[in-house]
């Protein structure tokens, strides 16, 4: 069985780039099943995502082939296989809420993935409503002076596995400026942020006592700057004053699963391109 291909660039705009590509996989026998792109006339920047039937070409000739048409542009490119599973490492807190939606969607079928490994700073028994399977755990616990190693460590499980993606399932660690480097571009992370004024602990008790309307999360790129990375995907729902603080912890964290599980998701397929501090998301 043949599997689709996605071709994913981005490049400065100019005339020519989508006919460029697609005679390009015309000629080569490829079946074009979906295509969208995206001029940002702001930047000056062209974005595509083409997902296609290879034919008889496989995809080490094509990206071969490409190349010469890449550089021509000035492409920053990928070719990969649509239904490959990406190997991700989860991270996790006490609150596994996150880490369950994920797992059951793998299971099922609905995320294309290969959880390689499962790191907490607590032990496992903290996370024992998640049924975890024979999923490699690893309790790293961080010492005040500690840190540093146990970034350390984390990076060196990453690469073992040959993880291509970490997920923070409400890991509640600030990861520092030389981890958020080393896995720019393929760390995501859930937030609460359309509570952006409730910083620190009990933010949805926090959004109580101020009477807010609306509650929300975001899943977004791991940067430097805390909870600033680009945004890949976000939701919200509208809460009351009859709603408790226990409600809106439940509203929250069932905002929290399909905000996260929706951007794995996306970037699983190939679907979100960075655009500087922006991201291009071309959904399904």
């Amino acid at each position: 069985m043949v599997h689709p291909l996605v071709l994913t660039l981005s490049c400065t705009d100019r005339p020519g780039i989508t006919a460029r590509v697609t005679s390009f996989l015309f000629e080569r026998g490829g079946n074009i099943l979906e295509a969208q792109q995206f001029n940002d006339r702001a930047a000056d920047a062209f974005f595509m995502r083409v997902e296609f039937d290879p034919g008889g070409a496989s995809a080490d000739s094509l990206r071969e082939d490409f190349a010469a048409i890449a550089g021509a542009f000035g492409m920053d490119w990928k070719l990969v296989s649509r239904d490959r599973p990406r190997r991700v490492l989860i991270m996790v807190s006490k609150f596994d809420h996150c880490l369950a939606d994920l797992l059951y969607r793998w299971r099922i079928g609905e995320l294309a993935m290969e959880p390689v490994a499962i790191v907490s700073n607590h032990p496992r028994e903290a996370i024992g409503h998640t049924h975890l399977g024979d999923i490699p755990f690893h309790y790293l616990p961080i010492s005040r002076d500690g840190k540093a190693e146990q970034e350390a460590q984390v990076r060196k499980i990453a690469e073992r596995t040959g993880a291509e993606l970490v997920v923070l399932a409400r890991y509640m660690q600030i990861l520092s400026d030389e981890q958020a480097s080393h896995f720019a571009g393929r760390c995501i992370n859930i937030h609460h942020s359309f509570l952006p004024g409730f910083k620190g602990a009990k933010p949805y008790h926090q959004a109580y006592e101020r009477g807010v309307k609306m509650i929300g999360a975001s899943a977004h790129y791991v940067t430097s700057d805390l909870d600033e990375g680009p945004i890949i995907h976000q939701a919200a729902e509208p809460i009351s004053h009859a709603d408790t603080p226990e409600e809106l912890v439940r509203k929250g964290r069932e905002i929290e699963n399909r905000v996260l599980a929706e951007a794995v998701r996306l970037h699983l397929e190939e679907r979100v391109l960075l655009n500087g501090r922006r991201t291009v998301v071309f959904r399904s």
